[in-house]
């Protein structure tokens, strides 16, 4: 990670926010609000949700891609935990071995909807409608993730996580 500068989501491109971590360590949001003419308008907003020993990361287009993100996301939310494509993605190799800011938003959402993500991915490798049946009984994505929003931030450096499967984390720096 390269630091080119502050980072204030405020102050960002719509199209660069989502998945974006602010010089704060706080992760960026796209939110919608509508206008005095009733047309609906995209801001960049600083979440109260921490990203873990991140700072100043704008994320690249490799990594929205090998996650099946999308850049236009509106807030930051567990449903698409639910999704059993979006899962498999996020549980790719090139996803979770390469992409460490995308995994630790996902690893905290669905640590606040009592799901371990490292478990959900096995279980997606191994038995994708196990996974999902998983997730579904545990409440997942019932409504907006406020618990992880509000909680600790994930243990990856306290070794919740194995460290060989962030070997080559490959994030992007912000290209200002």
């Amino acid at each position: 990670m390269y630091t080119l500068g502050e980072i204030i989501c405020e102050e960002l491109p719509v199209g660069m926010c989502s998945l974006s971590v602010a010089s704060s360590g706080k992760r960026c949001l796209l939110e919608t609000s509508a206008t005095a003419g009733g047309t609906m308008e995209y801001q960049c907003k600083t979440s109260e949700v921490m990203a873990n020993n991140m700072a100043e990361l704008i994320e690249s287009d490799g990594c929205i891609s090998a996650c099946g993100l999308d850049r236009n996301s509106v807030g930051i939310s567990s449903d698409s935990l639910l999704d059993p494509q979006f899962t498999s993605k996020l549980c790719s190799p090139a996803c979770y071995r390469n992409c460490l800011n995308i995994v630790d938003l996902y690893y905290n959402l669905a640590s606040g909807e009592g799901v371990f993500l490292p478990d959900l991915c096995e279980a997606q490798r191994t038995n994708p409608r196990h996974a999902m049946s998983q997730l579904q009984s545990s409440g997942a994505a019932s409504g907006p993730a406020s618990a992880a929003a509000n909680g600790p931030a994930s243990s990856f450096a306290e070794g919740s996580m194995s460290s060989e499967l962030f070997g080559s984390v490959a994030c992007a720096p912000a290209s200002m």
